[in-house]
């Protein structure tokens, strides 16, 4: 028997029947050690606009991209289709939902060149976290030179798939989502526009959507735990 993975359940049920108990509290429960991922997947139409203004969107700290790597037609750029966050706790509300689910130490670098003056332009997104609440994603933002500031609205979303676990006894708890209609929050309109330089006629594809979020989580444990330990810009 996995005596961690006996412990790790035990902990989550004893933290459900405290929040039950506590009608206004929030409980964080740590999921670096478990087998629990979010992949964002760009659509066709994203990677092509980056490649029109020659962005490429590369994955930082504990970020894996899983591709596959689309090839640009207008600047050659080379862009992974999606990427893979370790998720690295969740956060159980006073209603025994979840309130929230952080990939602490993810980051996604978009960065750019502009052919016409040579200029290197840029910004980090950077541990990322889904306010079901809010219904919106928020992430770290630190422009290329420029300071931080944390916890910043990115993405809007609609649930498509509500969170479903399944049950497999004797121990293992899975469970699968997906988030889609991701548009980007006023801020990150202004974020990707000034910090990047778009030229105008590049700004409509800031109303697209920018793919979708699927969570599969799961109790099994990871072979090598993720820290959850802020990812920080340099």
């Amino acid at each position: 028997m996995n005596i961690a993975a006996v412990s790790f359940r035990a902990a989550i049920a004893t933290a459900a029947l405290a929040a039950a108990s506590a009608a206004h509290a929030d409980l964080t429960i740590p999921f670096g050690f478990t087998n629990s991922n979010s992949v964002q997947t760009f659509t066709d139409d994203n990677l092509a606009a980056y490649d029109l203004v020659n962005l490429t969107v590369t994955g930082a700290g504990t970020t894996t991209a899983v591709g596959p790597v689309v090839v640009g037609e207008s600047n050659g750029t080379k862009n992974s289709k999606a990427f893979s966050f370790p998720i690295t706790k969740i956060v159980i509300g006073s209603k025994l939902n979840i309130a929230s689910g952080s990939a602490v130490g993810s980051a996604l670098k978009f960065n750019r060149v502009d052919l016409d003056t040579g200029e290197a332009l840029g910004f980090t997104l950077a541990n990322f976290t889904i306010d079901y609440d809010k219904k919106v994603v928020l992430a770290d933002v630190t422009p290329n030179g420029g300071a931080v500031a944390l916890q910043q609205p990115i993405y809007l979303f609609n649930v498509a798939t509500p969170l479903a676990l399944k049950y497999k006894f004797p121990l293992t708890v899975t469970g699968h989502e997906v988030l889609d209609h991701l548009l980007l929050s006023a801020g990150a309109k202004t974020l990707f526009t000034n910090t990047l330089k778009l030229p105008e006629y590049a700004t409509p594809a800031l109303e697209l959507e920018f793919g979708n979020l699927t969570q599969d989580i799961s109790t099994t444990l990871r072979k090598t735990a993720v820290s959850g330990k802020p990812y920080v810009a340099q």
